[in-house]
């Protein structure tokens, strides 16, 4: 199997685990009355986290193999798997719009792999890394505080959704930039790195949580896998 060939069979397989995290989190959203962000004490969002942590490991191995224009949009079928998975797995019937919007999203996949090049791949430098840290903080932070301002509405969701959707973004790009410069004999060397994606990770999960509180699976998801890869 070609290393091309195993990225894009890791992502697939990342999409799925990350589907299945994704319905559980909007179970737990839907049925909890604490903490939307960590609910902490249910242990199936701590099942979520794993789930997340394995789509994560798998995403990064993807990103190992392949070029980050091939496997963060593979990101976006993420949506098309949950929305059988819901239905066969929890009994969550997807209208037809939700399949509408599922359709739409893998057009717009296709669209973004067609706009993809095969030029090789540049490392970011220290001061375009300071750069999107601080504009994808920027706009996290932004996102974040209008979330707030809007109240208890369908807007709140998208919104935090979309910041979960940056924070992703963001923290693959950084995982690739470690994945691409790791060394055996400096295994530290990219620890500033390491500290970002995490936050990134860290955050772009409390915010993918509580984007599910009272909007269902289908618009935070869409949104999260939409605005990720681009």
């Amino acid at each position: 199997m070609s290393p091309l060939v195993l990225s894009v069979v890791l992502a697939l397989v990342s999409a799925v685990a990350y589907a299945a995290a994704a319905i559980v989190q909007e179970r737990v959203a839907a049925s909890a009355a604490g903490p939307r962000y960590a609910p902490l004490r249910r242990p199936a969002w701590w099942g979520a986290v794993a789930l997340n942590g394995v789509g994560a490991a798998l995403h990064v191995a993807a990103l190992a193999y392949g070029p980050l224009s091939l496997v963060q949009p593979l990101g976006a079928l993420t949506i098309v798997f949950a929305l059988p998975m819901a239905a066969l797995f929890v009994g969550r019937g997807a209208g037809r719009r939700a399949w509408h919007g599922a359709l739409m999203a893998t057009a717009g996949l296709a669209g973004l792999l067609s706009l993809t090049t095969g030029a090789d791949a540049r490392s970011l430098g220290d001061g375009e890394r300071w750069l999107l840290t601080g504009a994808a903080f920027g706009a996290v932070g932004l996102l974040f505080a209008c979330a707030h301002l809007v109240g208890r509405s369908p807007l709140r969701s998208v919104l935090l959704a979309t910041a979960a959707g940056v924070s992703f973004g963001a923290a693959s790009v950084f995982t690739k930039a470690v994945a691409g410069e790791w060394t055996p004999e400096a295994p530290l060397a990219e620890w500033t790195a390491l500290l970002v994606l995490s936050a990134f990770a860290v955050g772009g999960l409390l915010l993918s949580q509580a984007s599910y509180r009272g909007a269902g699976l289908a618009a935070p998801l869409a949104t999260l896998t939409v605005v990720n890869p681009v």
